[in-house]
């Protein structure tokens, strides 16, 4: 079930980030005196009432009349179209807005161009009906300043929400009437598919590959990064196995991604992999594994999803008896976080191995779902204790009593302890290397969980 989206917008400088923070429950947003220091979106999961949303931060947005004065972020000054464009694209996905304001800075230009774009997007979105807009008067940290919250009623935008993101006042009534306001979510329809995503940062032939896959153009072939901007969904059969492919935009780190509708393409191509069972993590052989290759990782691991790491454009490479080893040896160095991961060398232009790339991928699937009984689970935890027990910390050491599979997809094993703090996260990863040479869930994460022994 997809989860709402909630947007932030607002000229610069009214608290947004603050806001962010607050509601995605730590700081992962800059938050500073001068006015623009938010330049790209910024989304993170938040929670209220027990309901699951995201909640999208984005840059201050300029007014494009002011009388030839300099524009209103400093900080942003170079920005200021591709903000309001970014804020753009961000509103047409949003089930609801947050449209922020200063209370102690009252109306001004900036806020009515503000309101205005927001009308202008009531009017051109499609296919979804218009999210509920909350006006929301930041800065209202005592009676005086909650008191001037009725002057923002000239925007034409409904009652105020006078508010202090700084000390949270005001933000639970707030929250009350977004949540409630959330379209009613209907239940994702289960289907058996495999669900396959094919991800990796701009221009590095994703569209290119599934296509080859498909062997028809159903994805448009771009040599321009960033051509494909949201996630398709592409359904075919293979050998009998029903499939579901996921072609997504390119991924690049916040510093690198153009704001607008490639930033929010970032998004969604996150949201593919949360939807994946298996990512294709594809890597550009002429460029090598970059720092935005392993970031990329990083997200899949943080939403234990299997993968495997596909090497594209194998056929630009000038090669030799020991390229390929080589070559992995490097992957293999870079992702030392993903051991686990196989690694295939194809070229999508000529066609190279990429008959191998379901196959694996529906491989990899299979040791996901695989579950050891809990007598082989002991064996292993058992052995591993003797062969290398835990180091001993403060006088105490880990003891593990028992351990036992409680799920796979992804496979996930409850170890029963004396006491979980002592352990180190050295320790668990040893322990994970020892299942692995039991069975080695290819390409699969592994979840460990420590649970205390209860006392009697």
């Amino acid at each position: 079930m997809t989860k709402p989206i909630v947007v932030l917008v607002g000229r610069p400088n009214v608290g947004k980030s603050t806001l962010f923070n607050r509601l995605a429950g730590e700081k992962l947003a800059i938050v500073d005196d001068v006015p623009g220091t938010t330049r790209d979106r910024l989304l993170a999961e938040s929670n209220w009432n027990g309901v699951d949303f995201d909640v999208v931060d984005t840059g201050g947005i300029d007014p494009s009349t002011g009388g030839g004065k300099d524009p209103l972020s400093v900080g942003s000054a170079d920005f200021i179209q591709e903000i309001r464009d970014q804020a753009q694209v961000a509103i047409q996905e949003a089930d609801a807005v947050l449209f922020l304001v200063d209370a102690t800075a009252g109306v001004t230009l900036a806020d009515q161009e503000v309101a205005e774009i927001l009308r202008r997007n009531q009017k051109r979105r499609e296919n979804k009906p218009w999210p509920p807009i909350f006006l929301v008067v930041n800065k209202a940290d005592n009676q005086k300043t909650r008191g001037l919250a009725y002057q923002f009623f000239e925007l034409g935008l409904g009652d105020p929400y006078p508010v202090s993101a700084v000390h949270g006042t005001g933000t639970g009534d707030l929250l009350d009437d977004v949540v409630a306001a959330f379209p009613k979510q209907q239940e994702e329809e289960e289907d058996d598919n495999v669900h396959i995503a094919i991800v990796g940062k701009p221009n590095v032939g994703k569209s290119s590959l599934l296509n080859r896959i498909l062997g028809e153009d159903r994805a448009i072939v771009s040599p321009i990064a960033g051509t494909t901007r949201d996630a398709v969904d592409t359904y075919l059969e293979y050998e009998g196995i029903p499939l579901t492919l996921i072609d997504t935009a390119g991924i690049r780190r916040r510093g690198k991604v153009t704001p607008g509708v490639e930033k929010y393409s970032v998004i969604r191509s996150i949201r593919a992999i949360e939807r994946a069972d298996v990512a294709l993590l594809l890597i550009d052989a002429v460029e090598g594994i970059t720092a935005q290759d392993t970031h990329i990782a990083g997200y899949i691991l943080e939403a234990m999803k299997s993968v495997v790491v596909v090497v594209n454009k194998w056929d630009a490479i000038e090669k030799d008896t020991y390229t390929m080893q080589e070559y992995t040896k490097k992957v293999q160095q870079e992702l030392n976080f993903m051991s686990y991961v196989p690694i295939l060398f194809i070229s999508a232009k000529t066609g190279q191995r990429v008959n191998q790339v379901l196959p694996l991928a529906l491989k990899v699937q299979e040791e996901r779902l695989v579950r050891l009984n809990t007598g082989q689970v002991n064996k292993v935890i058992h052995a591993a204790q003797d062969a290398h027990a835990a180091t001993s910390k403060s006088g105490h050491s880990l003891r593990i009593y028992y351990g036992t599979q409680v799920r796979s997809d992804p496979p996930t094993f409850i170890l029963h302890v004396n006491d979980p703090k002592l352990a180190h996260f050295s320790y668990i990863r040893y322990l994970e290397n020892q299942l692995r040479k039991h069975y080695p869930f290819t390409g699969t994460p592994i979840k460990i969980v420590l649970k205390p022994r209860k006392q009697t």
